[in-house]
């Protein structure tokens, strides 16, 4: 039997010191108040630019850059900012050693789906169109994100698959939200009382969608889609107590099974947020993230002068 599921001890003790259950349905404005956060890890220049009309925030590395990765925060679609998640950032850039682009994409309910969606291909073809800038050629540009900004990473890759224009290197989805609410899922059920109130994936799904039906709609909910082949490589990153550790599962065994080259990762033990946290496990999945993409970046050959 897999202890995957079992709650991390150390995990167990920082929830009943830092209760959860905060409900986003009763507090967005106090939830989008501007938070300073500490500064987590020195990398090179960041600098605040508009990039196709979106606000982004742009990490260069100390070192020459492998690649350069645009990066969706998580924020169930309704919070979040390139300010709050800015550890993250730095943390990928440091792992990575890319130039991260953090989207600082519009969020619901004001602009439900597929508003953040649009911002974030907008700023994905920037990044392609404008790689050069940083030393970086357009085949080694990828996409990431976690929870909710893994599903926005996810659904460019499939916005984008048919441009040949506009290829990508890989796909790196942190705890990805995939799916609607309709497929039946023991760690939704399992795992969700670990860090929201009951009801609250209900109100996040309506607030995104703008209380229209777009159930089955591969690009709000990917793990939807009729079929997966031909999207770039993925790296698909999962905490076992997690409750959308099984919709990650099924999105990576089903890129595997459409012929996608993926890899998946889970860290037992580990709740939904748990690499925003800066968790001890978080340390293991950075460098996990850094590992497999310089990896993907070394293969891809740039284009001849």
């Amino acid at each position: 039997m897999s202890d995957d599921g079992v709650l991390d001890p150390w995990v167990a003790r920082w929830l009943q010191e830092n209760p959860q259950g905060f409900a986003l349905r009763d507090g967005l404005p106090f939830a989008r108040q501007p938070m300073t956060i500490p500064v987590t890890r020195e990398v090179g220049p960041v600098a605040d630019e508009v990039a196709a009309g979106v606000p982004v925030r742009i990490y260069q590395p100390l070192e020459a850059p492998t690649g350069l990765l645009v990066y969706a925060h998580g924020g169930a679609h309704c919070v979040g900012s390139v300010a709050l998640m800015d550890n993250v950032a730095r943390e990928l850039t440091h792992a990575t050693g890319a130039v991260v682009v953090s989207v600082d994409y519009r969020l619901a309910p004001e602009n439900p789906f597929p508003a953040g969606l649009d911002d974030t291909e907008a700023v994905t073809r920037w990044a392609l169109a404008n790689s050069t800038r940083f030393g970086v050629p357009p085949s080694r540009v990828a996409v990431s994100g976690e929870s909710a900004g893994g599903s926005l990473a996810a659904g460019v890759t499939l916005r984008l698959r048919d441009d040949p224009a506009a290829r990508l290197a890989g796909q790196v989805l942190i705890y990805p939200a995939v799916d609607d609410g309709t497929t039946p899922l023991p760690s939704r059920t399992e795992f969700a009382g670990l860090t929201m109130p009951e009801g609250e994936m209900d109100w996040i799904w309506e607030a995104y969608t703008g209380g229209r039906d777009l159930r089955g709609d591969p690009f709000a909910a990917p793990l939807h889609a009729d079929s997966l082949a031909g999207l770039p490589p993925a790296l698909v990153v999962l905490g076992g107590c997690d409750f959308l550790r099984d919709e990650g599962r099924l999105y990576a065994e089903k890129l595997r099974a459409d012929g996608v080259e993926v890899d998946d990762v889970l860290h037992p033990g580990q709740i939904h947020g748990f690499l925003n946290y800066g968790h001890p496990a978080a340390a293991a999945a950075y460098d996990g993230i850094g590992t497999w993409v310089r990896a993907l970046f070394a293969r891809v050959e740039a284009p001849a002068a």
